[in-house]
């Protein structure tokens, strides 16, 4: 583990280091088999860094059923951070259409992990054997700490991410306000209370406002 935490520093992007993580799984947590990350968002759902089909094609069957574990912990008021399903042979109170559908794709068991959860957007780390019972506690332990580093790397992007439209959005506000000074011979404060004022006046996001001056040059 100490080693592949090392190696996720080398990583040059959030993609390379989810693949690492998920490529580990299967040699760091016992009887895992394949892994990779579940994205969603409403109900449309994305896989990313699968190890196998299985992975994602039990991720597109949770869509299709629109239920499942991840389904549940996404829209789950508890917080749930960790869900396992020990034996998907076995009937499932929780999900009677996905757990015998997941069990003929070759699933015996799997195990979840939240990574994030925003607005209506879900992450989770997951886990799969095609053996029942094969996940312990010990497998628990290796998946969290797995999932730590999933985290730490949405975290980031989703920072980066931030910031680089923050920068975006200043330096088009920037730009529209000088277009107004220009035509309109207004101060920097004036031209920036017109475009709040166009913005609140038109329910417009104001990036948006400075978006459409800067393509027609104009406020007309």
């Amino acid at each position: 583990m100490a080693s592949m935490a090392r190696s996720l520093l080398a990583r040059d992007s959030v993609e390379a280091t989810l693949d690492e993580i998920t490529s580990s799984a299967t040699d760091l947590v016992d009887g895992c088999d394949a892994a990779g990350i579940l994205v969603l968002h409403g109900s449309r759902v994305r896989s990313l860094a699968a190890t196998h089909e299985m992975v994602t094609d039990s991720d597109q069957l949770q869509q299709h059923l629109g239920e499942g574990p991840c389904f549940d912990a996404a829209h789950s008021s508890h917080g749930q951070r960790v869900f396992r399903i020990a034996d998907l042979t076995a009937e499932q109170q929780h999900w009677p259409g996905y757990a015998p559908k997941a069990n003929a794709l070759g699933i015996g068991s799997m195990m979840g992990f939240l990574l994030f959860t925003e607005d209506e957007d879900f992450g989770a780390l997951n886990f799969y054997s095609r053996k029942p019972g094969a996940f312990t506690e010990i497998s628990e332990l290796a998946g969290f700490l797995l999932a730590s580093h999933a985290s730490v790397a949405f975290s980031s992007a989703r920072t980066h991410a931030q910031l680089e439209q923050a920068v975006a959005t200043r330096h088009i506000i920037g730009e529209a306000m000088g277009i107004l000074m220009g035509s309109r011979h207004l101060s920097e404060d004036q031209a920036f209370d017109a475009l709040r004022r166009y913005s609140q006046e038109t329910n417009t996001k104001l990036r948006e406002v400075a978006r459409m001056i800067c393509e027609r040059g104009s406020l007309d």
